[in-house]
């Protein structure tokens, strides 16, 4: 029988990294702000201290030394490697709204913030609420579950780390491009099957007029780039809507061989995320997950990110299917969940 050919050409470039090697080089991917950098951020969170961050754009912080950095930064993100950990930002003993406002600063320049979910959250909170993943209108950044390997429904999506797990809570990610490339070397006919649509369940945040669950394939050949969209909880969960496509044999056969390569110890990088680290990551390049973790009986100890999803500016063109879940491909207004009560808002505290 004839060989089957893989359904497009292997990825090049930077954006096709192997975690095992970056891992053997930190320094490559880590930037540390310096003291003048800092200086810059605590002036800036100032400035706007009691405004709402909702409000809030690039031109209303002025960072002349940071600012650059960054916008060097958002290249790389978008058009390089494809995530950056920036580390040093001042948070432990700060009140949450100056770190906020810092870290809302610097998410202005990768991208205008989206909303997270039906509430309209810009500003999100990655904490334990007492939920479980049981519930299927629970998404798990609300748990203490493993998130396992996904993509957010944005261009980039940052985290600010404020405080970390008693235990577990580690930061995995790996580049899609150099998955596709390995399933297209090894498995081209269960790499194939990734570009079919595939049923994802919208986890109870319905837009108006939509289904709810949306189907659109894991990998999107479109103007010459190769994006990925994913999150197997989801597909799998969408299987409870009746009138979704079944899965096949042959589909969860593919989307197996895609969780195992995302898992595979030399593909993925994992970090530690600490107190005042920063990570960006693009969603059409990279997946990320974190381990379940057991968290601090304190209240005011336990595990706590702020999430930012955002709409980039120079981003890649994208197909018209993620229309479905973004709501528009228009570059720099597109992402986020909007549904028929969302109010748009950066809340302070978890809710």
């Amino acid at each position: 029988m004839p060989a089957i050919a893989p359904p497009r050409p292997l990825v090049e470039g930077r954006s096709a990294w192997i975690g095992a090697e970056l891992a053997r080089h930190p320094e490559t991917w880590t930037y540390q702000l310096s003291a003048t950098e800092i200086a810059e951020l605590e002036a800036a969170a100032a400035a706007v201290r009691g405004r709402d961050l909702a409000g809030l754009g690039r031109d209303d912080f002025a960072l002349p030394t940071l600012g650059p950095v960054l916008e060097n930064m958002r290249e790389e993100v978008l058009h390089g490697r494809g995530f950056v950990l920036i580390r040093g930002l001042p948070v432990e003993g700060k009140p949450i709204e100056d770190s906020a406002a810092a870290y809302w600063a610097i998410g202005t320049r990768f991208g205008n913030p989206r909303s997270q979910n039906a509430m309209g959250h810009l500003l999100g909170h990655v904490r334990d609420l007492g939920l479980a993943t049981a519930d299927p209108n629970v998404r798990t950044y609300q748990t203490t579950e493993r998130q396992h390997f996904h993509t957010d429904s944005c261009d980039i999506v940052g985290l600010l780390c404020l405080k970390t797990a008693r235990q577990g809570g580690l930061s995995s990610i790996v580049s899609s491009m150099a998955m596709y490339n390995k399933m297209a070397r090894t498995r081209p006919d269960l790499a194939a099957r990734l570009f079919l649509p595939f049923p994802t369940d919208r986890r109870g945040e319905v837009p108006v007029g939509e289904k709810p669950y949306f189907d659109i394939p894991v990998y999107n050949d479109f103007a010459g780039h190769l994006s990925a969209i994913y999150s197997g909880t989801y597909i799998r969960s969408g299987q409870r809507f009746p009138d979704a496509r079944r899965l096949t044999a042959e589909d969860i056969e593919a989307l197996d061989l895609f969780d195992d390569l995302a898992n595979d110890k030399g593909l993925r990088l994992d970090m530690e995320l600490r107190p005042g680290d920063m990570q960006f990551l693009h969603n059409h390049t990279c997946l990320h997950d974190r381990t379940a973790f057991i968290d601090w009986p304190e209240p005011e100890r336990k595990r706590h990110l702020l999430r930012l999803w955002l709409a980039a500016p120079g981003a890649r063109p994208l197909p018209e299917v993620f229309a479905a879940r973004y709501g528009s491909t228009t570059i720099g207004d597109r992402g986020g969940i909007i549904c028929e009560k969302t109010r748009l808002h950066a809340p302070l505290e978890p809710v």
